[in-house]
């Protein structure tokens, strides 16, 4: 039998996933990495310190790199917002080089310096990128305060769980089989209003998030995102539409994964340690995001009704009709299945990934190229952000300790458009005394939150990889993308906080 050999990326990318599943259970060395870093909350001993600003700044004081990791975090938040301009950058650059090259330059000094320019301002202005860029003044500067050993230590211990099983689920949800049968269940609902365009984007932003429930988050995103873009973005509605779109899938999918315990990134991050389940999760957070999705889809389809009715005359690209047999499809949900499963086990996540690696090169006629690009994008952003949050604890805790429920609420709401919603909630796992109504509170502000920014939630990344190229050369501008989150965001709000 001819050997089974997988492409160069594919290879690739399970080198990447092992390299971050060593990071999950290599062992820290000796010395200065058996310290504890960054430093636990309970060693500062400054309970009797008054006020909020009084515990931060004696936590500054005390640790002086608080404040050196905090100003570099904050300067990748504000770098994510100028990526489309590096973007732009990186365009003109461009256009100066075609300009060289059709004056017979092509292979002078000035072509080639102009190459390197573009090809550095193209890599900054990669959104998922910006915080993995960052690492590299964060780590300078722990080894200044602390020492390689720290550094070393610290990259050993932090868990690279989550953005594993985000690119595997990526990339699952990605193949033909699965889109498939997504597109079949979406078509369904959609055939009720015709299989209009309107129909189609109504069920993808409404049953798709909902799904995520079932199927996680990254899976209902990779899914939904793909699905928009071959079934509305490919018919070129304007680009107020676009980001209003966008801001709903954003924040639709960040609140749909609460019908259950471990579909949603906040949601698994206190769910043991808390003990809710899936009776809980839905009496509390599933039928009021809900009843929040439909009210936010209805409103922004009333708006924008004229133009999503007038769509319906342009012609959408035409379905893949071959049939995929119901065996691959079945042996396809599995793997989607067992990621869920072991999700928090790294080693089994990218041996399921391995097997189904084989299986898809085993049932080529059926399958389509696995695409790489995106989760490994994704993976790097993810793993970066959890690098960089695990620094930022310092101040996040006592921030989100010392708040009431309406505005530990809001805060909850407001930091995670500054940070991932489940290092949010994590961090106020760690927070003692936390009531019941507190508990709700900020979990509810972190997956009302989640579509405020690209870091915001985990999935996001995924849903702009995919769709960055329909928002012209300068991709998804961070402004618009926030603006077009605010209502929806605050529709979800008011039914988390208003809803009995």
């Amino acid at each position: 039998m001819r050997a089974m050999k997988l492409p160069i990326r594919a290879g690739l990318f399970v080198a990447l996933l092992l390299w971050f599943t060593s990071g999950v259970y290599g062992a820290a060395p000796a010395g200065h990495g058996d310290v504890q870093f960054p430093r636990p909350i309970e060693t500062y001993a400054d309970d009797t310190t008054p006020g909020i600003w009084g515990k931060l700044a004696y936590r500054a004081l005390a640790e002086p790199f608080n404040v050196v990791a905090t100003v570099i975090f904050l300067l990748a938040i504000i770098h994510t917002f100028l990526a489309s301009r590096f973007t732009q950058w990186s365009h003109d650059i461009e256009h100066q080089m075609e300009t060289i090259a059709k004056l017979g330059k092509r292979d002078s000094e000035e072509h080639d310096r102009l190459q390197f320019r573009a090809q550095m301002f193209h890599f900054f202005g990669e959104v998922e990128a910006v915080f993995g860029i960052w690492l590299v003044p964060l780590a300078i500067a722990i080894v200044a305060f602390y020492g390689w050993d720290t550094l070393v230590g610290y990259a050993s211990r932090t868990s690279f769980a989550e953005p594993i099983f985000v690119v595997v689920i990526m990339a699952i949800a990605s193949s033909r089989p699965v889109l498939r049968v997504a597109e079949a269940c979406l078509a369904k609902v959609a055939g009720l209003g015709g299989g209009s365009v309107a129909a189609w984007w109504l069920a993808i932003l409404t049953i798709g998030p909902v799904l995520g429930s079932f199927i996680t988050e990254p899976a209902a995103m990779t899914i939904c995102a793909l699905l928009l873009s071959q079934r509305f973005y490919e018919l070129q509605p304007s680009m107020t539409l676009r980001y209003a779109t966008l801001g709903l899938l954003f924040v639709n999918i960040s609140v749909g994964g609460t019908f259950t315990h471990f579909a949603a990134p906040p949601v698994v991050m206190v769910a043991g340690k808390w003990g809710w389940g899936i009776a809980h999760m839905f009496e509390h957070f599933g039928w009021k995001a809900l009843v929040g999705i439909l009210i936010a889809n209805a409103l922004y389809f009333v708006w924008f009704r004229k133009e999503l009715v007038g769509l319906k005359a342009l012609k959408a690209a035409a379905p893949d009709e071959r049939d995929v047999p119901v065996t691959v499809t079945v042996v396809h949900l599995l793997f989607i299945a067992w990621a869920v499963l072991v999700a928090h086990y790294p080693a089994m996540v990218v041996i399921g990934f391995l097997f189904f690696l084989a299986f898809v090169e085993a049932t080529k006629p059926h399958q389509r190229a696995i695409r790489f690009r995106g989760p490994m994008l994704v993976g790097f952003f993810l793993a970066a952000l959890v690098v960089h949050g695990g620094c930022q604890q310092w101040w996040i805790a006592p921030v989100l300790g010392s708040l009431p429920k309406l505005p530990l609420m809001i805060g909850a709401t407001l930091l995670t458009a500054l940070n991932d919603n489940a290092a949010i909630t994590y961090l106020a796992s760690l927070v003692p005394g936390f009531t019941d109504p507190l508990k709700f509170a900020v979990v509810a502000g972190a997956v009302t939150g989640g579509g405020l920014t690209v870091i915001a939630n985990a999935p996001n990344p995924a849903g702009q990889s995919i769709l960055q190229h329909r928002f012209g050369e300068g991709g998804v501008s961070p402004l618009k993308l926030f603006l077009a989150a605010l209502i929806p965001t605050a529709i979800m709000g008011a039914a988390f906080m208003l809803l009995p």
